[in-house]
Order: C-alpha cells, then structure tokens, then sequence
C-alpha cells in the first residue's frame, strides 16, 4: 500500500492541477526522498505547507481570489455553497499567500496579483461599518450565515484585520505597486469601526450587527475563546480605537476570565467558555495567533505561550489516555477542535468527543508541541496516506472508529495549518504583525508585555 501510494503521489505531484482558476498551478516538487525513504522532517513539512496552500490558491473562489468556505471532492455540496467566500478562512489564506512567497511556493509577482486581486474585491464588497460580513458571494454580496446573522461579523472581520496588517507591513517598504497594496491593506484596516460595535457605547464588544435586525443577535464577545484578537485590534485601531476599559470589562469580564485548574498536570489560568472546568476546542489556541506572537505575551490575566501549550499538552494526554477508547488515539492522533463531524459538524473538545480527529489540530499547534505535531503529520502522511491525503493536503477530519474518511475540507481549518507551521518555523507571521507600531501601541494600551514592543 505505501509503495502503491507513493507512486501514486508521485504522479499527482508532477502533474499541472488544474482548477476553476486555470492558470494559477503551484508545481510540488518531488525528491528522490518521495520515492526511495522517508522524507525528512523539513521535507515533509514543506510538502505539507505547499499542497495546502494550492486551496487557497488553485483552489480559491475564482472570482475574489479569495477562500471558499469548503471544497468537497465528492463536488456535492448540500447547501448549493461551492462558491461562498469565508472572510476569516480568506484572511488566513491571505497570509499563508505570504508565506508561500518567501517559501518560493509561487512567485513574488504572483502571490503579488494574488494578494491584489483579493483586496480589490474586499474594497468593493458588502461591508457594515467597515466590518465585513462572515461569508460573501462571488458578487460581493453578503450572504446569510444564520438568522439575523447577515451582515457585519466582527470577529470573522479580525481574523481578516490582521492579515491586513501582515500585507501592509510585508510590502511598506517595497516597489511603487506593491507600496499601492500596502496603502489598500491599510485603508480597509483602518475602515473598521470597531467603537460600533460596541453597541452604545457599552464597555464589551459584540459580535454582530445587521442593517436589517439591527443588534437583534446581542451576542456580546467573552473570554475565553478564540476571540482574543477581535479585543486587540479594536484597542489597536488609530481610527476607531475602543477604550482600555472595553478589554477589561468586556473580554476579561472584570477578572472573571480567570481560574486556576490543572488538568494532566497542565496549568490553566483562563475559563474556558465551555461547560464545566476543562478546555474548549484547539482554535482557541490558533486564530488569534497567527499574527499575534504569543511567545513571551503575557498580561495581569495570563501567560499566553503557557495557556496555549497547556491547551495543546491536554489534548495530547487526553488522546493518550483515551478514555473513551477511540480506534487510533494516542500520541500519534491527537487534537480535538471544529470540523467535520460524523453526524455533522461539530466543535470537537474533550467534553465534546465523538472519535473525530482534525488534522489541523494537532498540525496549527506545531509551535507549542514540535515532536507531538510531528508524530501526528508523520502517522498522516506515512500510515493512513490516501485515506487522509488528497489535492489540498489533509482532509477536514476522520474517525477509525466509524471508519469515516471523507474527502473534503473547510478553508478555516486549512489556513492555521499553512500560517502556524510557518510560525514555528520561521515567526514570518508573527513578526510582520508585531512589527506594526499600532500593535505595539495597543498591546500597551491593555496592559500586555512582549518581546516585542520593548
């Protein structure tokens, strides 16, 4: 089976992927390594990064050169949803396009129209309040993502903002053209109103707003979840900058984010916006830090490296202790998080575990857990191969026990995987968006200390 497998890849590897998007093609490269042994762990991270990137680049929605929300191989997409565009999932495409620049993935000049071609879509798109909505048709239209849930979705907006942010800073100092892009990722950035948000000036966030049911969804944003960069950048704006206060009351809810438990014998200092005392789903750990640098972060609530890595050890001991004795878990197949469910989709967390594994759990947390993500990426790729592996690498989500493998993705699941493999490689991400004098400015503002912003 894997020699039959690795011809196979060979020969898919070197062929021209064409998609809706025909001349965009990303050749992988093959090695002797891809053939005759084992690819070394570099190799094979390359490999990784590289066939998941092509999803938000020969996969991308034709139209925006943006992320779809989901591709399926099987082409049956139940809710007729092919072409939606997901405005979180396209700013994580948006900077894993960035690295697959300085990987030499693509070229400078095509992650250039790339990254261009995107933002010009995102500069005539439906936008409330400078925020834009959680998913847009190829018109630039806002799609409904739920009821009363159509239009302005701020979190899904941060998870964008920051991407800005990384494009304006990688391409400041750059030529005439790419300096234009710069000022364009900069302009939509500085759109945002995040003091609308806070819906009368209350002193906490809120998540949604629409045009038609007005704050009808009054769903303010908590700690803690995956939300902590929604609070950073609206304190970071120097246009529509919210107050100290709103991060401290609001997010923090006046100290009562905190706890102190152990689970594994791993600390945890923040409350989980989950039933009972444990941890929530791994993007909790990932999206808020693509661009920003939890190494050293801390603030009066938390170390942000060490509740990270605590997140990321439980999920790895709990698969090893397996306590509902799940085919395949241990420390070879770990990492609860949202994905594909086998009745659905669901947020997969120790108190939420159905035997589903996502891949990009356990890969986004490379930073924190080197060996542990490697041991997952190379059972994936050595052991159950084609079962999991296809044209825009690791599939959403599997389970043994059901023996359920389906092949297809969700671009929010796919981009961390890109982007936090790059950070714990190289930091690319992180630096270019701790690099912005407004972060360093809001991060202080908050009360945060960083190696960077000394």
């Amino acid at each position: 089976m894997k020699l039959t497998f690795r011809h196979l890849l060979f020969l898919s590897l070197t062929s021209i992927l064409i998609s809706s998007c025909a001349q965009k093609v990303i050749q992988t490269d093959t090695t002797d390594a891809t053939l005759k042994g084992r690819l070394s762990d570099d190799q094979l991270l390359d490999l990784v990064q590289k066939q998941t990137y092509k999803y938000f680049y020969e996969g991308a929605e034709p139209t925006s050169g943006l992320s779809r929300e989901r591709y399926h191989s099987d082409n049956i997409y139940p809710q007729n949803d092919k072409n939606v565009i997901a405005t979180g999932a396209s700013g994580f495409g948006i900077m894993g396009t960035i690295a697959a620049i300085e990987r030499k993935f693509i070229t400078r000049e095509e992650g250039f129209k790339h990254l261009e071609k995107g933002l010009n879509f995102l500069a005539k798109a439906d936008r409330f309040h400078g925020v834009w909505p959680h998913w847009m048709l190829p018109s630039g239209k806002a799609k409904a993502f739920g009821k009363n849930d159509d239009a302005g979705d701020l979190v899904e907006t941060s998870f964008l903002a920051q991407a800005l942010i990384c494009v304006r800073q990688y391409y400041i100092n750059g030529n005439p053209q790419e300096k234009a892009l710069a000022a364009k990722a900069d302009e939509l950035w500085k759109g945002i109103d995040w003091n609308f948000f806070r819906k009368n000036n209350e002193n906490v966030l809120y998540w949604h707003w629409s045009p038609n049911s007005g704050w009808k969804m009054n769903f303010a944003i908590t700690g803690y979840n995956e939300c902590l960069i929604t609070y950073v950048l609206a304190a970071c704006s120097p246009t529509h900058g919210v107050p100290a206060e709103v991060y401290h009351e609001g997010w923090a809810k006046s100290g009562k984010i905190n706890t102190n438990i152990s689970i594994y014998g791993h600390p945890v200092k923040l409350k989980h916006n989950v039933v009972g005392e444990n941890v929530g789903p791994l993007f909790w750990a990932h999206y808020s830090y693509l661009g920003l640098n939890p190494t050293g972060l801390k603030d009066r609530y938390a170390n942000y490296w060490e509740e990270n890595k605590s997140q990321t050890l439980i999920n790895y001991d709990y698969a090893i202790k397996n306590p509902k004795g799940f085919k395949g878990y241990g420390k070879n197949s770990w990492g609860l998080t949202a994905s594909y469910s086998v009745k659905g989709y669901a947020a997969h967390n120790p108190q939420e575990d159905f035997g589903v594994i996502a891949p990009t759990a356990a890969l986004s947390s490379y930073p924190y857990a080197k060996k542990e993500s490697m041991q997952v990426i190379r059972n994936l790729y050595e052991n159950l191969n084609d079962k999991v592996w296809g044209e825009f690498g690791f599939y959403d989500a599997y389970s043994e026990t059901e023996n359920w493998f389906p092949k297809r993705y969700i671009g929010i699941d796919q981009g961390p995987i890109v982007v936090m493999i790059e950070n714990g490689r190289t930091g690319l991400l992180w630096k270019l968006f701790m690099s912005a004098p407004e972060v360093k400015t809001g991060l202080t503002k908050l009360g945060f200390e960083s190696p960077a912003i000394k």
